[in-house]
């Protein structure tokens, strides 16, 4: 189990979200260290007995959490849209390990993100492939399988590698929010993922883009320049574009088709 860091303060200062002031959870229970022979049930039980205890506990206290339940066994995932979560980690785990999907589809101005995420925060940055380059894909299936087939697309180049690069863990942390769209409503911040049989963590579920904002602009977070540029919400090139004034966050997202997941998340 990793040791925090002395000093670290219980709650993140600003956007913490609403129960911030309240009495810590993980001090009114006996907190359960997970070990390489503990079972998927035993994973979900957690999972779900951890979501009702946390709902209201503040970002940072649910990675600590993570960092003291998992430790070596738990990582964030993180599209470089922004760091926040990563940061967040970094407070709770230094040197937590950060996964990045290099999807071969990216925009310069995310790769460069996570090229600045790895050198300036205490974080381990791992990028993960899908095993086929674009070129073998585009010689299997033909070129631009993203507008024909995006759903194949999308499982080729995001959700198999993912599926391969978390065999190492236990748990993993995303930046999922429920105000992004319908479909993230329900995100608990604790959760069991069925499809890949583990602990889902999505420690700022409950904060607002206002949030976010507030805690980037507190704590210099690196954020993607394409989210001053117009976009929303950056994902591959070809399926990303600006969103026009009133949109939804995600609209920019696969816009023109019924598409609103990449299948990461469900």
């Amino acid at each position: 189990m990793p040791v925090l860091q002395p000093g670290v303060p219980a709650e993140v200062p600003g956007p913490a979200g609403p129960g911030a002031d309240r009495q810590d959870p993980c001090r009114t229970r006996r907190r359960r260290v997970v070990t390489t022979t503990t079972t998927a049930a035993d994973l979900q039980q957690l999972a779900e007995q951890a979501g009702r205890d946390l709902e209201d506990a503040p970002a940072l206290e649910i990675l600590k959490w993570a960092a003291e339940t998992f430790g070596p066994r738990f990582c964030v995932t993180s599209s470089m849209e922004d760091a926040v979560v990563a940061h967040l980690a970094s407070r709770a785990f230094p040197g937590v390990d950060v996964v990045f999907l290099d999807t071969g589809y990216h925009f310069p101005e995310t790769l460069g993100t996570r090229d600045a995420v790895a050198e300036v925060m205490d974080v381990n940055v791992i990028t993960l492939t899908p095993r086929q380059t674009v070129a073998e894909q585009d010689a299997e299936h033909g070129p631009k399988l993203h507008d024909r087939n995006p759903d194949l697309c999308c499982a080729l180049r995001k959700v198999k590698p993912l599926e391969e690069g978390l065999t190492a863990y236990d748990a993993w942390a995303t930046g999922l929010r429920r105000d992004e769209s319908p479909t993230r409503a329900n995100t608990p911040v604790v959760g069991w993922d069925p499809k890949r049989q583990k602990v889902k963590v999505s420690p700022i579920a409950r904060w607002t883009q206002a949030d976010v904002d507030a805690y980037v602009a507190e704590h210099g977070v690196l954020t993607n320049p394409l989210l001053t540029d117009g976009y929303a919400s950056v994902g591959c090139a070809p399926c990303t574009r600006r969103v026009l004034e009133g949109e939804d966050v995600r609209a920019g997202r696969w816009a023109g088709s019924n598409k609103t997941e990449c299948g990461l998340h469900g």
